[in-house]
């Protein structure tokens, strides 16, 4: 489904670098332009590790998810800010756990778009759907999300890395309240951005945010953290990405990597 009005061709706006892409191009996809890859150069050459945090953030979703359908018994899936398609994605790690598991995919790049079959190949007893919209408009997406989810039932809401896009003007704390305001009690909240914790990382997103057809924002991780007001903070709370339950066999250096913070709250 898309809500919007230019085609997919349309929007997809090739000589200029957008997030999807050049963050796929960081994990060493190949769902990118010259443009991305020329643009992801920039960033690592300014900030080497900012790779390391693309794939930090991946690994905490599949931990994320794995604890919200083993350990919570959560269900359903809502996907905000999707991305392109990689490994592990949400229903993979899900459907793993529990083959009925439902999930919805929202994201508004055309390319995450034309590529979002690989996203709906959804086990016989579960469902993957895919919603065409912008993060802001909450009502159409949870509207839509209600054709696949049942908001009767606890859902898992993960929001990884798309707050980040969204200026103080747009007012991100709002629009998550909104979402979860929609969601009913023993749902979930996942959620990981990328702090202004370091120098030249501020400076690298500064270049992106110059040259890109989109901006990210980075943030404290005290404001970062008040995404979660309200919400009952599952252990460890809002911490480093590589910190939050981090798998057995990960060293214990690398929980001190990384300049992007991740939690998971429950609404009680």
């Amino acid at each position: 489904m898309s809500t919007s009005s230019q085609s997919p061709a349309d929007r997809l706006q090739t000589d200029r670098p957008h997030s999807a892409r050049v963050w796929n191009y960081l994990l060493g996809g190949k769902d990118n332009y010259s443009v991305d890859h020329q643009m992801g150069d920039v960033i690592l050459k300014a900030f080497p590790d900012f790779a390391a945090i693309a794939r930090l953030q991946r690994a905490f979703l599949a931990r994320a998810v794995r604890f919200l359908t083993a350990e919570a018994g959560i269900r359903q899936f809502l996907d905000i800010g999707t991305g392109l398609p990689t490994a592990d994605n949400t229903h993979e790690v899900a459907q793993r756990v529990a083959p009925d598991s439902r999930i919805v995919y929202v994201d508004n790049d055309p390319l995450v778009l034309t590529h979002a079959r690989a996203l709906l190949t959804s086990t016989p007893e579960g469902a993957c759907a895919y919603i065409d919209a912008d993060v802001r408009d909450a009502d159409a997406i949870l509207a839509e999300a209600a054709k696949t989810l049942d908001f009767s039932r606890p859902v898992g809401l993960t929001m990884l890395g798309i707050m980040g896009q969204l200026p103080e003007e747009d007012d991100p704390w709002a629009l998550v309240d909104r979402l979860v305001a929609a969601l009913p009690s023993g749902s979930y909240l996942a959620l990981s951005d990328g702090t202004n914790t370091s120098d030249s990382l501020n400076q690298a997103v500064a270049s992106y945010n110059a040259n890109s057809a989109s901006s990210y924002h980075l943030r404290s991780p005290e404001r970062i953290a008040d995404f979660f007001h309200g919400l009952d903070l599952v252990e460890p709370g809002v911490v480093r990405t590589s910190a939050w339950r981090p798998d057995p066999d990960q060293s214990p250096a690398k929980t001190l990597q990384g300049h992007a913070v991740s939690g998971v709250g429950l609404k009680a």
